[in-house]
């Protein structure tokens, strides 16, 4: 094990540590009391964010059962190398807040279309004149439908006196928010950030209600969370079509360590295949990745794997050279029958153990628990055919309308991005259980 792979295995071992976590939690919470500060949380609102609309609506709800302060603040959208194709990413925030505003019982237009430029700046002049009255979560509401729903009329009511407002004051207040956000150490919109932690959207908010409720600032403690996670719940019938379930992933990508498992688990459940199709790490593809980027996505990885109970921790960037190695690999783990075991201990070791895929004891290794020997596993080594399946899979990727790892679909149906979209999927997988193939996906089932 080379020097590298000792230091990197360590060091993540040390900020993922539990220990870590409760001494940064109990320091934030001392600095607050000794400040004489209210508990308050940070919520940073990007008007042009679909994930920022569902958050706004469960403000009243938060500010009701939690003993906190909420201060909002205005941001704009990240930059560039925070949001890797763009354009995907815009389209497919659409589709994923609808269908989660339908699940969670909260309001997003069916028939929302990507704002205009014009009409972004109209909403983010109505949140700042609701910011100064204390007006925000009913304007959030309101305003912000309407301009989802296009409905311009509503939005120009709302909004009488636009044409006096200060465009300087607007564009003040969202870089006051953008530079709190940097300050705070984040990039997106739809965040909320608590002494020193950060949760995205209704997604994260159960990990914020239960950090809450430690502080004591709970005042209904015992009762269910305003937003819990969503799982499958793995009731599926495994008679009937054999629907085939595809998953791209990257051996660079820690969530796909905590969707993996799990998907193979639920296609067996429900007696689907599941069909591997890894891809390039997003920056072996060109996809920038920044430093502020990857350190939240690593202590969020480590909060939802405690809470699915997967190992998770001692990491070694499979970046480069382990990464390709793996991918050589699982081309012929695949053929030979062992592709999914293979790609689970593969990431686990990445992710878990603390294995250097670059490194022969850790590539060897991951092969042999796997089932392979050492020369098939030379010969995968040998062979460079995986980087054409590695392309065909990433443009079959960009075709489905995303661009990252974990994403998966029902194949012929929609795709969906990010470990905590497996319910989705399940969903995906009832109706095409109960109904024939060609038809379309029955009613959405809430988890």
């Amino acid at each position: 094990m080379s020097l590298r792979t000792v230091l990197m295995r360590s060091a993540t071992a040390a900020l993922t540590s539990p220990a870590r976590r409760r001494m940064a939690r109990d320091l934030a919470a001392l600095r607050a009391r000794l400040r004489g500060e209210t508990p308050t949380i940070r919520y940073f609102h990007q008007a042009d964010d679909p994930y920022s609309h569902l958050a706004a609506q469960v403000l009243p709800r938060l500010r009701a059962r939690y003993a906190a302060r909420i201060e909002i603040c205005l941001v704009p959208p990240p930059e560039d190398s925070a949001a890797p194709d763009r354009a995907r990413l815009r389209a497919y925030g659409l589709r994923d807040a609808q269908r989660l505003a339908r699940a969670r019982g909260l309001d997003f237009p069916s028939d929302a279309a990507l704002p205009a430029p014009d009409t972004v700046r109209q909403l983010q002049a109505v949140l700042a004149e609701a910011l100064r009255h204390d007006r925000f979560d009913e304007a959030a509401l309101a305003a912000g439908t309407a301009m989802w729903a296009g409905d311009q009329e509503t939005l120009n009511r709302l909004a009488p006196h636009l044409k006096n407002q200060s465009t300087a004051s607007l564009d003040d207040l969202l870089k006051r928010g953008e530079h709190e956000r940097q300050r705070l150490g984040h990039y997106l919109g739809g965040m909320f950030h608590f002494e020193g932690e950060w949760f995205w959207g209704v997604d994260r908010l159960g990990h914020l209600e239960a950090r809450l409720a430690n502080r004591g600032l709970d005042r209904e403690p015992g009762c269910p969370a305003i937003a819990p996670a969503f799982e499958p719940r793995l009731e599926g019938p495994r008679e009937g079509p054999a629907p085939t379930v595809e998953l791209w992933f990257s051996f660079r990508s820690p969530y796909s360590w905590l969707a993996l498992p799990r998907a193979r688990t639920l296609a067996q459940a429900w007696g689907a295949k599941l069909e591997l199709r890894p891809i390039l790490p997003m920056v072996m593809r060109g996809l920038a990745v920044p430093r502020i980027k990857t350190l939240y996505i690593t202590l969020d990885c480590k909060r939802e794997a405690e809470r699915l109970g997967l190992p998770f921790g001692k990491i070694v960037d499979p970046v480069g050279a382990g990464a390709a190695r793996a991918l050589a690999v699982l081309h012929h783990a695949i053929d030979l029958g062992v592709g999914e075991t293979f790609a689970e201990l593969g990431l686990k070791a990445a992710f878990a153990d603390g294995d250097a895929l670059a490194e022969d004891k850790g590539l060897y290794g991951v092969a042999r628990a796997a089932g392979l020997t050492d020369a098939q596993t030379a010969a995968a080594l040998a062979d460079e055919s995986w980087r054409q399946r590695a392309e065909v899979n990433r443009a079959a990727l960009l075709d489905a309308g995303l661009w990252g790892a974990p994403s998966f679909r029902i194949a012929g149906k929609p795709a969906y991005w990010g470990q905590d979209r497996l319910w989705m999927l399940e969903d995906d997988l009832r109706a095409a259980k109960s109904s024939p193939p060609a038809e379309a996906p029955g009613a959405d089932a809430r988890p």
